[in-house]
């Protein structure tokens, strides 16, 4: 005998979408970041470590590196970036917030291959997956007005 399905029964989840290479990079590069903002250890040790993680070998490593060394060599031009536009000092925020906003301006400032708001949204989706409950709102309107900084004809041409 076959048994009728449940009325309330769920479908099925779909599987999530892998995560992209630079999507990956970002993650371990946020991950290097942190260590390196609570711990200030060096940044080549930090880097042999997140070269050790799982899933490493499906970042885009070119991306990692750049992210990884480019904020940890650029923190203060950075932070002076991001000071216009926080409401505390920047070593005042969580170090996960720090580090993705760092990351955010990072490509901001020096990924023009990629479009601002996808730079923003990336930075969003690492917050909300290792920041704090309500820490993307925030990231997000930070990096929006960075956008405007950094990048004023794209941000312009776009309208916002």
């Amino acid at each position: 005998m076959n048994a009728a399905p449940e009325k309330n029964a769920q479908p099925a989840e779909k599987p999530a979408k892998p995560k992209s290479a630079r999507r990956r990079s970002r993650e371990i590069a946020l991950q290097g970041l942190y260590e390196w903002l609570v711990s200030g250890t060096d940044a080549g040790v930090i880097d042999a470590h997140m070269r050790e993680q799982e899933g490493f070998d499906k970042a885009d490593r070119a991306h990692f590196d750049a992210l990884l060394h480019g904020c940890i060599a650029e923190a203060a031009d950075l932070d002076a970036v991001l000071a216009k536009f926080v409401d505390r000092k920047t070593t005042e925020l969580s170090p996960v917030e720090h580090g993705v906003l760092m990351i955010g301006a990072y490509e901001l400032k020096h990924c023009l291959d990629i479009p601002y708001k996808v730079a923003i949204n990336e930075a969003v989706e690492l917050a909300k997956s290792f920041g704090g409950t309500d820490g993307h709102k925030y990231v997000n309107g930070v990096l929006d007005k960075t956008a405007g900084d950094l990048r004023p004809v794209e941000v312009q041409a776009k309208g916002r």
